[in-house]
């Protein structure tokens, strides 16, 4: 269902028994592969046979217009939403599988949304310990000490007894990435995360996504911050009407894309300035 841009791009032909291979194309272990993904929402189909592969340590954006079915895809990998067909493999094991512990699974994935969804009746440091002593079983010193290690890296050590209200829209996002690095997970995906901020307050967050990239966090980063991803991603996706219609490295996508689709969206990116 989609060009690959480039030789960074990764293949989408399945092993023979139909497990996920165990390595990509650029030698890599694989973490994430997506097979053959349909969603419906009624009678409209939102994704439409999306075949996607990661490897650790990468950084993919998806990018393309608002309704093209980025969040969605980001909400079926995180079994948030059940998949009408298609299969999703977590570092081999396939997550989708009508045996698969979904609680476990979301233990191992990240997600954080353009909404903080902080609980705003408890402080930083609550928001951020509760999940991996509830959920991990860890003491409450040491999910005390891993997060205030995360605010600390991330600016925040100053806001541990804060509550959500008194932070700004940029430190309640920082929050809730730290929140979901908390759990130590093996994919981090993001949904529109700046959406929601001030222009002004959008550089602190997407920092914060550059520190966590140089570290070598694998992400899968819904986005309409272009310049953002040009920077950051090695490799980028362009969706339209809920299929990848183009995917390479983020210099290519951006400089010489081949679908014409692309380059309409991406000349109308430039012309309202915002690349």
């Amino acid at each position: 269902m989609s060009r690959t841009t480039g030789s960074r791009g990764v293949g989408t032909t399945a092993g023979p028994s139909g497990q996920a291979p165990a390595g990509s194309g650029n030698g890599q272990a694989r973490a994430l592969r997506v097979e053959g993904v349909w969603k419906s929402f009624g009678a409209t189909p939102v994704l439409r046979g999306i075949d996607l592969e990661l490897a650790e340590h990468d950084v993919v954006c998806l990018i393309g217009a608002s309704g093209s079915g980025k969040s969605t895809l980001l909400r079926c990998i995180n079994l948030l939403e059940p998949l009408d067909s298609g299969r999703v493999f977590l570092e081999g094991e396939e997550i989708t599988a009508p045996t698969a512990d979904v609680n476990r699974v979301r233990r191992r994935i990240g997600i954080v949304f353009q909404s903080f969804n902080l609980f705003p009746h408890m402080s930083v440091l609550a928001n951020v310990t509760l999940a991996p002593c509830k959920v991990l079983g860890m003491s409450q010193r040491e999910a005390g000490e891993r997060a205030v290690g995360l605010l600390d890296r991330f600016g925040l050590a100053d806001k541990r007894d804060d509550f959500p209200d008194r932070l700004s829209g940029g430190q309640q996002q920082r929050v809730a990435i730290v929140r979901a690095l908390a759990m130590e997970p093996d994919l981090l995906l993001l949904d529109e995360i700046t959406s929601a901020l001030d222009p002004e307050l959008v550089a602190e967050v997407l920092n914060v996504i550059r520190e966590l990239a140089r570290g070598g966090m694998t992400m899968l980063i819904a986005t309409h911050e272009m310049g953002f991803a040009r920077d950051i991603a090695t490799r980028v996706c362009f969706l339209d009407a809920g299929v990848i219609l183009e995917q390479g490295p983020a210099a290519e996508i951006f400089s010489r894309p081949r679908e014409a689709r692309t380059q309409q969206f991406l000349q109308r990116i430039v012309e309202a300035g915002r690349l």
